[in-house]
Order: structure tokens, then C-alpha cells, then sequence
């Protein structure tokens, strides 16, 4: 079980197998001494092959720049009396220290940070989840979190997570974080994963959201050299995401207007025209490939070059 779906609960175990969980803890115990997997709360996952995911004072100075841009630009994509759900996560946090500036505003959130960045501000109403905290990401989790979500519909969910693939989506290394991120997913009509180069290509354990569920992403300009994110970034484009780039960089400050621009770096994906039934296309021009993901991040870094 673990083998085929990367993580299993011990519930589920005690469940499959037909005895107590505390049998089933100390088997595990066990085969974790051999090395066959990791233990994690409440279950128990494969040993290595997967990105781990750092600890928060570690992810909150990692990129901190880059992440201010990605807020700064996912900010002005939020309107005034709006009802949205923003997710646990160091670029999240910095999303909604720029929230409190939105008036009418309504977020729905299982992180404590981004409830306290949005404590004090002015007709901005904050709406938490239950569920377990989670010290190591200041967030609730558990079938409390899950349940309060039930029946919610928002017209936008901001997620992070620890990595982002065209493969698989949006992913974590946690399960009770992506059972919860999943559950914040659910109840918006657009997903909005807002994640830093260094994210881009990086594939976890647990899968939070696919890749055909994310509307929009949010990142940086990756550097010159990361072909890798380049790579994804385009196969993202591809599969219809719409990828906005943050400009800017380290010690970047945005200059009035500039944030309407960067909200028109907006890369398009690759449309082919079918029509119904699979039948192939009406003779006429050849439809027009817009340029792919990679060219476009080229061509925003030679205009800040110039």
C-alpha cells in the first residue's frame, strides 16, 4: 500500500489488515529499523526519493524577495468584496500582509500566520478553519480542517506548496497538509498556485492539486541558467495553466504602474483548434502558435536588461 500510493494513515493499515493500530504502529516501528519506510504522524511513507520539505524559519529567508514580488502581483489580482481561501506557506503569508489593504474582503484560511497578517485590518473579515495545528507550519490540519471546508464555495483558492511539476501539480512532502490544501482546492472555482523558481520543477511526495485543477500560476523570472524551470514552466503553458511572471528581482521595488503591467506578462498556452467529435480542423489559414513559455520568460529578461 505504501509502495502504490506513497503514503498510507495507520488507520487505513489497521483497516487493510484487520487489527488494532497499536499492533500496526509496532509493525511499522519495525520495518521502519529495516529501512522498507519512514514513520510519520499518523502513517507511514517510502524512504527517500522525494524533495523534503524545510522547516519554516529555513523557508521564510529562503528567496524572500522573489516572494514579495510573486504577493505583491497575486494581491492586485484580488478585488474589493471578494470572498477568497488562502492556504499555510511562507509566500502565502507575504500575500496577505498585502490583503489587508483590500476592503470588503473576505478569507477563509487554515494558516495562523495569514490570520494574523490580517488581524487588524480594516473590513477585512477573517474566516478559520478548525483542525489540529501543526507547529512546524503554524497551520490547522486534520479531519477538523477538512470538515469545516464542506459546502464552501469561493471564486478563488491561493495555495502553495513544496513543489510544482506539469506531471503532477502542485505537491507537499506532509500528508495531513496536502489532505487540507486539497479540501481548500475543492471549494474554489479557480486555483491560483502561487510558487518561487526554486519550487518550479521540484517534485514531492503527496500530490495536492493536479495540474488540469490549476488556473493560474504566480512565480519569478527563473535565472538564466535553471533550464529546468524553464522546462516546466513551458509544459505548464502547454497544458493550459497561465503562467504571470513577477518582475523585479533581489531589492526590486515597484515603480507606480508597474503592477498593471506585470499583470499583463501573462504567457499564454498553445491552443489547437478541433472541432467536436475529433474531426480534424476546416480548411483555411494555419492557426497562429503563440510563443512558448521559454521565449517569453527570454524576452521579459531582456527587456529589464535594457
Amino acid at each position: 500500500m505504501v509502495r502504490a500510493n506513497g503514503a498510507v494513515s495507520l488507520r487505513e493499515l489497521a483497516r487493510v489488515v484487520q487489527t488494532s493500530e497499536v499492533t500496526v504502529r509496532r509493525d511499522v516501528r519495525a520495518l521502519e529499523a529495516e529501512g522498507l519506510l519512514d514513520r510519520r504522524h499518523g502513517g507511514a511513507v517510502l524512504p527517500g526519493g522525494f524533495a523534503r520539505e524545510s522547516g519554516f524559519p529555513q523557508r521564510s529567508l529562503a528567496v524572500t524577495a522573489e516572494k514579495a514580488a510573486i504577493a505583491e502581483l497575486a494581491a492586485s489580482m484580488v478585488t474589493e468584496g471578494e470572498a477568497i481561501v488562502v492556504g499555510a506557506g511562507t509566500t502565502t503569508q507575504e500575500l496577505a500582509r498585502r490583503l489587508a489593504r483590500v476592503p470588503g474582503l473576505t478569507v477563509v484560511t487554515n494558516s495562523l500566520l495569514v490570520a494574523q497578517a490580517l488581524a487588524h485590518a480594516n473590513r477585512v473579515e477573517v474566516v478559520m478553519t478548525g483542525g489540529t495545528l501543526r507547529g512546524s507550519s503554524y497551520a490547522l490540519v486534520g479531519s477538523g480542517a477538512e470538515q469545516s471546508l464542506q459546502g464552501l464555495r469561493v471564486s478563488r483558492a491561493f495555495l502553495s506548496g513544496a513543489g510544482l511539476t506539469a506531471e503532477r501539480g502542485l505537491s507537499t512532502s506532509n500528508m495531513l497538509s496536502a489532505s487540507v490544501d486539497r479540501a481548500l482546492a475543492r471549494a474554489a472555482s479557480e486555483v491560483v498556485v502561487l510558487a518561487d523558481h526554486s519550487k518550479i520543477g521540484a517534485d514531492t511526495m503527496l500530490q495536492t492539486v493536479p495540474t488540469e485543477m490549476i488556473t493560474q500560476l504566480v512565480t519569478d523570472q527563473p535565472p538564466p541558467d535553471s533550464s529546468r524551470a524553464g522546462a516546466e514552466l513551458e509544459a505548464l503553458a502547454d497544458q493550459g495553466v497561465r503562467i504571470s511572471v513577477a518582475g523585479g528581482g533581489p531589492g526590486h521595488r515597484a515603480q507606480p504602474g508597474e503592477r498593471e503591467r506585470e499583470r499583463e506578462r501573462t504567457l499564454p498556452a498553445p491552443r489547437t483548434v478541433q472541432q467536436q467529435g475529433g474531426k480534424p480542423p476546416l480548411s483555411g489559414p494555419p492557426p497562429i502558435t503563440p510563443p512558448s513559455a521559454q521565449q517569453r520568460l527570454s524576452d521579459l529578461a531582456a527587456q529589464r536588461r535594457r
